[in-house]
């Protein structure tokens, strides 16, 4: 007979570089016991690393390691932690940056692309990966690399949620890259995940571009895309100045907002809060999260790293990947 929990969604977290605080944060996030609660729980990465930090951790959370999701069995009391067994002994040293850590990761990163798309998996989260490890395994040029093309950054924090128009780019370019056509394709964007994701009538704030949002980018370029976005039946309001506009998101009135580039948004969110925050890949059939934190090779394996954002990716992949919405904050 098949059961309530076989219909969890399976939801996979990358452990990140094994010299750094991934595989801690992953094992303490699933040894609270609270993601099995919404899904089934899988790692991916080097099995040493996780017993290691289990055993470091003083957890109490057993460990099964499969080469296949074929022979996980989902026991709540322990880790499933899915190893392709592409690691040695000593090819890596915890605290330390190197070559095979980031040859590892961006593996471990295709292996869980390729289960997501395969449907094998409901979803999947980034471990915190090193920009040094990357750059000594010299796969690929910087970690913004590691963003899948044709998708966004939808950015959590508690309450507030936003995604930027654009990443990593100067702010004398910015204006460019405001249109009317790009303001308004984001929006829908944004009205069909949220829907896809549990939401049934999306509320979403458009911030505005300039101070006040009153110059003529906000008048000529983000007034009508937001015009053109209500009659086509989307709920939305803006542009809404910059500066009152995260407070409003804090406040419970939007369910995500748009702004017009990355640090617009990005400082609010993490002036809000930066333990339990989190990014979704938005543009995806599936849902790919990664967290806000570095390695922090500094405090690798000393059993002192925060779990707080890897718990929250976990419990919003697998409500979201279900359709459920997002965890619900008081």
């Amino acid at each position: 007979m098949t059961t309530a929990k076989q219909h969890r969604p399976i939801i996979a977290a990358m452990i990140g570089d094994p010299a750094g605080i991934g595989p801690e944060v992953c094992a303490k996030a699933v040894a609270t016991g609270e993601p099995q609660k919404l899904c089934r729980p899988v790692l991916i990465g080097d099995a040493r690393a996780i017993a290691s930090a289990i055993e470091r951790s003083a957890l109490s959370l057993g460990l099964q390691v499969v080469r296949t999701l074929e022979e996980a069995r989902f026991d709540e009391r322990a880790a499933v932690v899915l190893d392709p067994g592409d690691l040695r002994p000593g090819e890596y040293v915890t605290g330390q940056p190197s070559a095979a850590g980031g040859r590892a990761v961006v593996r471990w990163i295709r292996l869980a692309d390729q289960l997501a798309q395969a449907h094998a998996i409901d979803g999947w989260i980034m471990g915190p990966v090193d920009s040094t490890s990357l750059k000594l395994a010299n796969e690929i040029e910087s970690i913004d690399d590691l963003q899948p093309p044709g998708t966004w950054m939808f950015r959590i924090s508690g309450p507030l949620r936003v995604v930027p128009i654009t990443e990593h780019i100067r702010l004398r370019d910015v204006p460019g890259t405001v249109t009317r056509a790009a303001v308004f394709d984001l929006i829908r964007l944004v009205d069909e995940t949220l829907r896809r994701w549990g939401i049934a009538e999306p509320r979403i704030g458009v911030a505005g571009l300039n101070p006040h949002a009153m110059f003529e980018e906000d008048a000529e370029r983000i007034a009508p895309a937001v015009s053109d976005a209500q009659q086509s039946g989307i709920n939305c309001k803006g542009p809404i100045s910059p500066d009152s506009i995260f407070r409003q998101g804090l406040d419970g009135h939007f369910d995500a907002i748009v702004s017009m580039y990355h640090d617009q948004g990005q400082i609010a969110l993490k002036s809000a809060a930066f333990e339990g925050a989190c990014t979704i890949y938005m543009g995806l059939h599936f849902v790919r999260l990664s967290v806000p934190h570095g390695t922090a090779m500094d405090i690798a394996g000393q059993g002192k790293a925060q779990h707080l954002s890897m718990l929250a990716a976990m419990k919003t992949a697998a409500l979201l990947a279900a359709g459920g919405g997002f965890l619900k904050h008081s």
